[in-house]
């Protein structure tokens, strides 16, 4: 199939940009990257009025460290933050999930903050956000507001992004001293979207498991120190919280075995 047919904008700025999307509102829809949204208009799943191309705007293609995180503006693709020299010092969690992102081709175009915004409950990148704490910047003609990663995802391709904001910059919290990253992955084969990743934080105060692919969106449990047997007992729980379902990828019973193992995986790699 082909897209409805539509208007095309590319704005020179930001603020360009945010105002376009103050005049269409619900009508508009932003092109970065395009490896998601492309598909969607294609299948007539979304049918804007007009799509507003931000992946030239030179204020929001950057990738810098600031206050803490390593900030994302919009236009920046998956590559640029992927192929950083210091990305494994940086975000070293960031560094484990991106080989498991699609293919390279993909990465070169894609953008960390399309990937944040179209909130695919099996994307990499939202799972890491939300494991890490980190934070989405949402800017509209009338200001800007800063979005905990646990406010922004809301369900199945679903977030706190009203109709006139754009997901300006992602911040994903640096590496913290004595703190431990590990990330572990299940598709059905390599580049597929994931039947079920985790992340996992090992702090020496306790542990925070993030899951991917088995609900309507990443979900993330905090857990203090615990023994072995109470931590196997903590993730089997949290399997079951997630409400998997049947579907004709994997099952409910088979997600949940995930869950456990690779959660399991991903803390013992941590801890080591």
């Amino acid at each position: 199939m082909k897209p409805q047919a539509f208007d095309y904008a590319r704005p020179d700025s930001a603020a360009e940009a945010v105002a376009l999307l103050a005049d269409a509102g619900e009508d508009a829809r932003i092109l970065a990257g395009g490896q998601s949204l492309m598909a969607v208009l294609n299948l007539r799943l979304a049918q804007p009025s007009v799509l507003i191309d931000i992946s030239r705007v030179p204020d929001l293609d950057y990738v810098r460290q600031e206050a803490g995180v390593l900030a994302i503006g919009a236009a920046a693709t998956q590559g640029s933050v992927e192929w950083r020299a210091g990305l494994a010092a940086e975000v070293p969690l960031l560094a484990q999930a991106f080989p498991h992102i699609s293919h390279f081709q993909i990465r070169n175009r894609g953008t960390v903050c399309g990937s944040v915004a179209h909130a695919d409950p099996s994307a990499e990148l939202p799972l890491c956000l939300l494991a890490l704490g980190g934070q989405v910047v949402l800017r509209s003609r009338s200001g800007r507001r800063t979005v905990a990663a646990d406010d922004f995802f809301q369900g199945m391709l679903m977030t706190a992004r009203r109709p006139d904001e754009l997901v300006e910059e992602v911040r994903y919290p640096l590496a913290e001293s004595g703190v431990r990253y590990a990330f572990e992955e299940f598709a059905g084969r390599h580049g597929d979207f994931a039947i079920c990743a985790v992340a996992a934080v090992v702090r020496p105060d306790g542990i925070r498991l993030a899951v991917g692919g088995v609900s309507d969106r990443p979900r993330v449990k905090s857990w203090g120190c615990l023994s072995r047997a109470d931590l196997d007992a903590a993730i089997n729980d949290f399997a079951w919280e997630l409400g998997a379902k049947d579907d004709h990828h994997a099952s409910a019973k088979f997600r949940r075995q995930l869950v456990r193992h690779l959660g399991r995986t991903a803390i013992d790699r941590a801890m080591s």
